[in-house]
């Protein structure tokens, strides 16, 4: 008989030492739910693991018996294996490979109904003090945070106060996009002439990264903004410097904004000295939100020449 050269199982074992050690430190990273900020990622990670656990009753048991019992009942000479051709059905066995499942399925079922009334991201239950009110608009590949309450604006940077709610209305003034902080909360869709909410907390300082997941072009991996948790005297510091160097945001700097243009290519024509290098800072009079969104409701088509996101709107930044 040919003898079979068993594969060496020491690469094997090493691959699998660098994947999990690559998987520990991924899931170690602060911009993960993993590694929550706030109540919101905490409830998803808790359902997260739980939900594992309760997968893996089922599905360790089938990874340990089926080489098992291969190794035990297969052909051999003078097996102590017991052999039974006639037998074809056993109540118990059968009670218990169904049973199983449906009590789990059952029980993720409870647990998932529960997660989805807990993480509604219209949910305000989450302290008691005034709301901290928040605009988002997604643009050509940036975020604009509008503080309506606090007349300013920032792109690239986006400051909250820690154990505060924040009320966030999301909207976007070129195609559908995907807003996400996932250290904070999960992800939710924004579309042109429609808004949604998503509401979240910090419980402790901490600067972590937000994004669009939905995949709008070349600058899509750049549509990436730093979310900065810090205390509330710190937040009113910050409100301050905002408004100190921030410039106005109009009509012409909102329509130099709006360009197909990533974070640095729109930070090269409207930034100054005194905004950081990655950031920009914006104080304003007008109700921009609204007038955004309210341009999709005028029972008309918007023109070509008025949609961001078009070759005639401006695809770059003059500088």
């Amino acid at each position: 008989m040919a003898q079979v050269n068993m594969p060496n199982p020491i690469p094997l074992l090493m691959v699998a030492v660098i994947l999990l050690v690559s998987m520990s430190q991924t899931v170690a990273a602060s911009d993960s739910f993993m590694d929550p900020q706030g109540p919101i990622a905490a409830i998803q990670k808790t359902h997260l693991l739980r939900a594992t656990a309760l997968i893996m009753v089922a599905v360790v048991p089938v990874l340990v018996l089926v080489p098992l019992i291969a190794l035990r009942y297969r052909r051999r000479k003078n097996s102590s294996a017991a052999y039974r051709p006639e037998w074809d059905f056993s109540a118990k066995l059968e009670f218990l490979m169904w049973g199983v499942p449906v009590l789990i399925v059952a029980l993720l079922s409870f647990y998932l109904w529960k997660a989805t009334h807990r993480l509604d991201p219209y949910s305000t239950a989450f302290g008691e003090d005034p709301a901290l009110r928040v605009q988002v608009v997604g643009l050509d590949w940036k975020w604009l945070f509008i503080y309506p309450d606090l007349g300013i604006a920032s792109v690239g940077e986006f400051g909250i106060p820690t154990k505060r709610q924040v009320a966030m209305t999301l909207t976007t003034d070129t195609v559908m996009q995907s807003f996400m902080i996932p250290a904070l909360a999960g992800q939710i869709y924004a579309m042109p002439g429609m808004t949604t909410q998503l509401h979240l907390v910090a419980d402790a300082p901490e600067v972590m990264q937000g994004e669009n997941t939905q995949y709008n072009g070349r600058g899509f991996t750049k549509q990436k903004f730093r979310t900065v948790a810090m205390p509330n005297d710190e937040f009113e510091a910050w409100v301050q410097k905002v408004r100190d160097n921030g410039i106005q945001l109009n009509p012409a700097t909102y329509q130099t904004l709006a360009m197909r243009t990533d974070r640095d290519e729109v930070q090269a024509v409207l930034g100054t000295a005194k905004m950081p290098k990655d950031a920009l800072y914006f104080t304003m009079e007008e109700d921009l939100f609204h007038s955004i969104l309210h341009r999709y409701h005028g029972g008309e088509a918007v023109l070509v020449d008025q949609q961001p996101g078009t070759a005639s709107f401006g695809l770059e930044a003059q500088k």
